[in-house]
């Protein structure tokens, strides 16, 4: 096994995550298989009890693990499927440690960070790296470790110490040190500056860890007498300095590193020129410069509680974004505060009331995501009922899909009192109510998570064409309310489809308007499965349905029917333009469903 480390210095929020992702990327590219391990410092067990403001979305994975949002990039850029182990915290270590204590395997020692804790840091990064997360059996060849926050922090002194002493364990040639670090531009004078660079690597340096590649933040590519100022001063050869300057989007980070050699520079470190191919990024490089070339905007409100940190919402911001590139449609994606809908802020703030609701008006679809707390939820019903009443696209995730069953029954069935026992425990409707299995004193893993199973019961809905009228389909789950069974019956004979539920038919999973051109709500995170060129369906119909061209995706054979009548064009399949012999496009599905087909 190889190991990549990826450290950040300076300042936080350089792009550790995107860095190690992209690095992954490339050796994937390069033939190899690869694995991640993110490495947060902070004390929770995970991420499941932590607000959105403090730290960004809670990504869920299929096990049920509540973890760091750059395990979901992780995800998405490989394309792979990792475990709650993959994300380790001091939490959980020093869980382990402790619990072993208590059982007596350190037979009476003296347990400290060194050596328990650093060993017990060591050993669980071993123990997960051969965990096979690409379908494959086997262990990946390369595991990529990303270390949170920025050297010098106090809490993350032990993993300083565990992963110097696993570079030793490892030995040379299996281990390899990227540093993400700032060189900024002050606008006094348009300088790049290394200094900042060159204490970080001293910090480094003083804790016992020497970095074989350095990685430069900049708003421009580092000019030649810059690098060698760095090489000088940071001891790292002249080719081992990588520049990633800000791009137009992401998925350029790795078609960086790859014009810079950087899979030939890990190689060498690592050992692997004899088994590593030319990188194969044909299909990332297209879609890079697709998503660069998009014009024609798609414009999506989000109503949502946490709208002032995009980061609370970012697999949902990547899966609209995959679905739009998918429909070659430009996403454009207004923020509105769900609090400022309601009727209390037209008295109090009638400027922030009234800009809310022109945001809403001038959208082409509409998201309501999922969320927690009472807060701006009377504002979210609002939005519902207003992308109902004047047929706007509409999708509704987890807490989305809750309010939109509750406007229904209050619009709808005239249930004025319709609500959720979780905003209002005595209410005389309730639509949604608290799971049985939940705890109500516990909050941290408690939920209903992970990857579950919803079984289709209407063939013809839209949820289960998107899909390709499949049986079933597994998708991850993060709740702890759901709809009233005893009120299913009512609310379907007032014209609401239950399109999908649980094994036992009596969790409702997704639901549907059918005389609506797209009201979907469903309660598990369909974004959590989201990737570049795969788009989730259900986001893939909120976008096509949003541009007009929903009926393209829901029925491909007539879309292909039309192509012939027509003559031939060129025909889009996951971004990439695609012809047959015969000059007639060529329509094709992916993973069981049709995956963004349009012609220009």
């Amino acid at each position: 096994m190889k190991y990549v480390l990826v450290t950040g210095g300076v300042v936080s929020g350089l792009g550790k995550g995107v860095t190690a992702s992209s690095i992954g990327v490339l050796l994937k590219a390069c033939g190899l298989r690869v694995t991640s391990i993110k490495i947060d410092p902070y004390l929770n067990t995970d991420a499941g009890t932590m607000s959105p403001f403090e730290h960004g979305e809670v990504f869920v994975l299929d096990d049920g693990g509540e973890v760091d949002l750059d395990l979901g990039n992780y995800e998405r850029f490989l394309d792979i499927k990792l475990t709650r182990d993959n994300n380790i915290t001091t939490g959980k270590i020093y869980q382990h440690v402790i619990a072993k204590e208590r059982k007596g395997d350190y037979l009476g020692k003296t347990v400290q960070v060194v050596p328990h804790v650093t060993d017990a840091i060591q050993d669980w990064i071993e123990r997960v790296a051969v965990i096979p997360v690409d379908g494959e059996e086997g262990p990946a060849d390369v595991c990529v470790i990303e270390l949170g926050g920025t050297i010098g922090d106090i809490e993350s002194a032990p993993f300083i110490e565990a992963l110097g002493q696993f570079s030793y364990r490892v030995g040379p040639g299996n281990f390899c040190l990227v540093h993400v670090s700032l060189v900024p531009v002050l606008n006094v004078v348009g300088e790049q500056k290394t200094k900042p660079t060159q204490h970080s690597v001293k910090g480094l340096r003083g804790l016992g860890l020497t970095p074989d590649i350095l990685a430069c933040r900049s708003t421009k590519a580092l000019e030649d007498n810059v690098k060698e100022k760095l090489a000088q001063f940071c001891h790292v050869p002249l080719e081992y300095i990588f520049t990633l300057y800000d791009v137009p989007n992401i998925w350029h980070i790795p078609l960086l590193l790859k014009d810079q050699k950087a899979h030939l520079v890990i190689s060498k470190v690592l050992n692997l020129a004899s088994i590593l191919n030319e990188p194969s990024l044909g299909e990332w490089t297209s879609r890079a410069e697709l998503c660069d070339n998009l014009h024609v905007p798609v414009r999506i409100a989000v109503v949502g509680k946490y709208t002032g940190l995009s980061d609370a919402y970012l697999s949902v911001l990547k899966a609209l974004l995959h679905a739009s590139v998918a429909c070659r449609k430009k996403l454009v994606v207004d923020w509105v505060p769900a609090c400022d809908l309601e009727k209390e802020t037209e008295k109090e703030n009638p400027d922030a009331y009234k800009a809310a609701w022109k945001l809403l008006k001038g959208v082409d679809g509409v998201l309501v995501p999922g969320g927690f707390g009472d807060r701006g939820v009377e504002g979210k019903i609002l939005a519902a009922k207003y992308a109902r009443e004047n047929k706007i696209p509409f999708l509704g995730i987890c807490l989305g899909m809750q309010i939109a069953v509750i406007e229904f029954a209050r619009s709808v069935l005239c249930l004025h009192d319709a609500n959720s026992t979780e905003f209002k425990p005595e209410t005389k409707h309730p639509c949604i109510i608290f799971m049985p299995e939940g705890s109500r004193t516990h909050m941290g893993g408690t939920m209903r998570l992970g990857s579950r199973k919803s079984f289709f019961n209407v063939k013809d809905s839209k949820s289960s064409k998107l899909y390709g009228n499949k049986s079933f389909v597994d998708e991850r789950h993060r709740h702890r309310y759901e709809v009233n069974p005893d009120m299913v019956e009512r609310l379907e004979k007032a014209g609401l489809s239950f399109a999908a539920k649980d094994e036992t038919g009596k969790r409702m999973e997704i639901i549907e308007l059918p005389n609506h051109p797209f009201f979907i709500g469903a309660q598990f995170h369909p974004e959590f499965k989201s990737r570049p060129g795969k788009a989730s369906p259900l986001f893939l119909g909120l976008i096509a349905a949003s541009c007009g061209e929903l009926d393209t995706v829901l029925n491909p054979a007539s879309a292909h029917q039309h192509l012939i009548s027509n003559g031939p064009k060129n025909v889009y399949v996951n971004g990439t333009p695609k012809k047959s012999s015969n000059g007639l496009a060529d329509v094709r599905y992916n993973n069981g469903y049709c995956n963004g087909l349009y012609t220009r």
